[in-house]
Formats: structure tokens, sequence, C-alpha cells
């Protein structure tokens, strides 16, 4: 195996495959032309020295084909049977094409519910590292058979984004059937124009009207979902057609040989539009989050055609990240400005600060954490006990059950075991079971693609900023004086 590019570190690399890269929407075939560039390109990575991995969809189409049945079915059970007769045979392609170069493949089957176990999410990541370390290409997709809609990720779009930030990847491309994302729909505007080049998610306008397949359940905004997912734990992501793999290798060598950002301040005529965000300015040692102006190993010319999503400068990585996107939330924590304050200076979160709770969830189960502008003095017509939106700012993992926290909530900690009759802690959470939302730039949310309807984890996942709205709500609200002193100590 040679070594990288010269001058240039080993990557780790995700590709993510949907369905309709794998199968031919009528036919149901395997598209073994695609899928044997697929595996040339892989191999030819890990012959660079890259480690790789997989996200295949897929196995309900094979499943189809299998037994001859023409359309997708929307009985659960059905699908499910489809997917474990599918799924057999989709790795038997998989290592019957890799085989051809001896390169050994290894499958992993996840649903949501092994991402909110945090031993099984762990086990997960450190399985896939000892695979990666044998130089084996670990094949991932959800596990269908077992799957329902409510430990499902929905999409394997997202199944990427949270492998890839579980493992640590330094690029998650999202293969589709369009060259980039586009201002506008290129199908209908002749006019329109690429997007190369996404520094912040949050001001992206373009086209998302590019469904998915029959047979797929993504398109075009989960993979910006997705994006924003992988781009918050550091991971740069990029979409690209799925019809030219090859075009894969080009794009790492491109990738690797930046040496300049410069030439994303101020893009020339003629070179594809650049969503820029001069409040984040990007560090020029990450090379991952470049562009190119000239290149040792390939001319700018022969570059693909791609959409790059640069990593956050500030990522939110392992417990975090699991907290933030990893678990379901099975309630809501309203908090007064002043214990968000308090969570921003790293203190926990402490009873005093909890203005009320929304939700029946048990001790240690994740929540969300939002903040209200005004605590009113009695509850209203509503029974609520706080005035104006509700603004997310993060989830957390509790010390106290929801039934429990309706009792101690707006008092002092030294009042918890007089309330309960005990106290486990002190804290409604401790800092390191809470994880903010990532503070968006000024305006962020207001280009959020609208061509297109948003699917449900894309609602909540490209919401407005929620950090940038709660700083408006401190600049109006209690000041902190609400808070247990500092509202604890930091952690």
């Amino acid at each position: 195996m040679r070594s990288a590019t010269k001058g240039s570190r080993p990557l780790r690399v995700v590709i993510k495959l949907g369905t309709s890269s794998i199968v031919d929407e009528k036919s149901h075939e395997p598209l073994l032309s695609i899928l044997s560039l697929i595996v040339e390109t892989a191999v030819k990575l890990r012959k660079d020295g890259h480690k790789v991995i997989i996200v295949s969809s897929g196995a309900i189409g094979v499943g189809l084909r299998r037994m001859d049945v023409e359309k997708r079915p929307k009985h659960l059970s059905k699908l499910q049977a489809l997917a474990a007769i599918g799924q057999c045979r989709l790795l038997s392609l998989w290592d019957s094409l890799f085989s051809h170069l001896r390169q050994p493949v290894a499958q992993i089957l996840i649903t949501r519910s092994d991402i909110a176990d945090r031993s099984r999410y762990l086990n997960a990541r450190n399985t896939i590292n000892e695979l990666l370390d044998m130089g084996v290409i670990p094949i991932v997709n959800e596990n269908d058979t077992l799957a329902v809609a409510e430990i499902k990720f929905g999409d394997n779009d997202t199944l990427s984004a949270i492998t890839a930030a579980m493992v640590h990847a330094d690029l998650l491309f999202l293969m589709t059937d369009v060259d980039c994302l586009y201002d506008k729909n290129p199908r209908t505007h002749p006019d329109a124009q690429p997007i190369e080049v996404v520094e912040d998610i949050g001001s992206l306008v373009a086209d998302v009207s590019t469904a998915g397949s029959s047979l797929g359940t993504g398109g075009m905004s989960t993979k910006i979902v997705a994006a924003r997912l992988a781009t918050s734990a550091g991971v740069t992501t990029v979409i690209t057609r799925s019809s030219t793999p090859g075009n894969i290798i080009n794009i790492v060598k491109y990738i690797q040989g930046s040496r300049s950002s410069s030439s994303l301040a101020t893009p020339t005529a003629g070179t594809p539009s650049t969503i820029s965000d001069e409040s984040h300015p990007h560090h020029t040692e990450n090379l991952l989050s470049m562009s190119t102006l000239s290149l040792s190993d390939l001319d700018r010319s022969k570059i693909p055609l791609h959409t790059r999503f640069l990593p956050s400068p500030n990522p939110v990585r392992d417990r975090y990240f699991w907290i933030l996107h990893g678990l379901r939330p099975h309630g809501t924590l309203f908090i007064d400005t002043g214990a968000h304050k308090a969570l921003v200076g790293r203190a926990g979160l402490l009873p005093v600060g909890v203005v009320d709770v929304e939700g029946v969830f048990a001790q240690h189960e994740a929540v969300r954490i939002c903040v209200v502008k005004k605590r009113a003095a009695a509850a209203g017509e509503d029974g609520k006990l706080w005035d104006g939106p509700a603004v997310e700012v993060g989830r957390a993992l509790t010390n106290y059950s929801s039934v429990e926290i309706a009792r101690i909530k707006g008092h002092q900690s030294a009042e918890v075991e007089s309330l309960l009759g005990y106290a486990d802690s002190e804290y409604v959470a401790q800092r390191e079971s809470i994880s903010l939302l990532r503070k968006e730039a000024p305006g962020s949310g207001s280009g959020t693609p609208v061509t297109a309807p948003l699917p449900p984890l894309a609602r909540e996942v490209l919401a407005p900023s929620t950090a940038a709205a709660a700083e408006a709500a401190d600049a109006q609200g209690s000041g902190g004086d609400e808070r247990e002193g500092d509202g604890g100590a930091a952690i």
C-alpha cells in the first residue's frame, strides 16, 4: 500500500451510496457498472493510504429483484422481510466485487437504538476503527430488518453523517444523481449556477427539489441535513455525481493539494458561486477547509464539479455530538436566560433555573433545553409558566425524572432533599451531560431552502439559529437574576 499523496496525511473517507446508485429504479437489477467503479475507487483510495468506509443503501431494492416484486410495498413487515432477503445478496454482491481486487470487506448493521446506547455506540466505533486498522473496508447500512419508525434514522444520508462523526472521518461523500448543488433547478432553469463551496449552511440558498427515487427515502434536502450534521462534527462534506465515482479520487487530491483559502473570499466572474461567512474565517492550517490556487498533482481545470461543505471551525465531537444528535429527546426543559448564560459559561443546570418541564421521561434520558425570554408571574390561560417563544439551545441527560423536576423546578439546590426526600445531585443536569447547539452567524437560517418540503428531521436540524436567538433573549430577560449564585461552579 502506497502512502498518501506526498506531503499530506492519510484521510478517513466515508462514501454514501443511495439505492438509486445501486439498483435500477424500474428493473431493480444491480447497477454493476457503477458498483464496479465504486469498488475500484475505494481500492485505489486504500492503496493511496486512505481508510475507506462505505455506507450502502439498497437492501430492499435488491430484495425486490430477488422476489420479483414490482413495487416497494407499504406494509412494514413486508419491507423488513425484503430487507432481510436483500441484505444477504447485497453484501454478497459487494464481497464478490471487492474479492476480484483482493480487498476484504465487513458488514456493520446499525439502528438508532444502537447509537442511543452509549456503550453500544462506543462498541460500534471501536469495531469500525479496528476494521480500518486491519485494512478492511466496512460496509455500513441501517438494520432495516429490525428498525421501526421510532428507531430509524429515516435515511442513510443521516446514518452516513453520524458514522462519519463517530469515527472522526475527514471526508464524507454524498453520492447523488446531480453533479452538485445549484441555486435553481438546472432541469428547468438553464441559467442555474453551481454552488461549489458552502461555508455557512445557515445562509445557503439552493434548490432542493430533487426528490429521492421510488426505492429510496432520501433526496437533496436530506443531504443538506447530513452535511449540517457532519460539518458540525468537523467533517468536510462533498455532494457529487454517483454515476462517475472515479471523481472521488480527483476531489480528494484536489482537497489535499489545497494551500490557500484566499480563493474563497472573492470568486471571479464565471467561477461557481460560493456561500461565504466572514464572521467565521477558517484557519489556514486546516487543509480540508481550503480552496485551491495551485495544485502540484492535479490541474484545476480537471477538477470534477462538486459542492463542498466546509467543516465547523469549532466542531462538536464525541460525547457532546452523541448527546446532541445520537439521542432522541423524550421531553423538554424550559430554562430562564440566567440559566442559559450559566450553561454557556460551562456551569451545570440547577433547579432554580428551570422554569417548566414538558413530556414524560426517566432519569438519565435525553431532553431538549429551551430558553424562554420571560417568566410569567403565574400560569396563564394555556397553563404555561412563561411568556414568549421557546428557543431550543441544546440537549441534556438529566439527573432526575420529569416528575421529580416538576417538583424541584425554581427552587434552590439546598431545598431538593426536603422536596423529594432525597437528593441525588444538586444539578438537574451536569455540564458534561449538556451539549449546546453551535452558534450560527448573524442572519443564519434566512436562506434555508424552501423550494421543496423538508422531512421531519430536516425541519429540526435546519431550524433557524437557536443560540443567536437565545442571546437576544438574554438581552431582554432576567440577566441571570434567577440564578442561584453563578448557576453552580463551572465544570
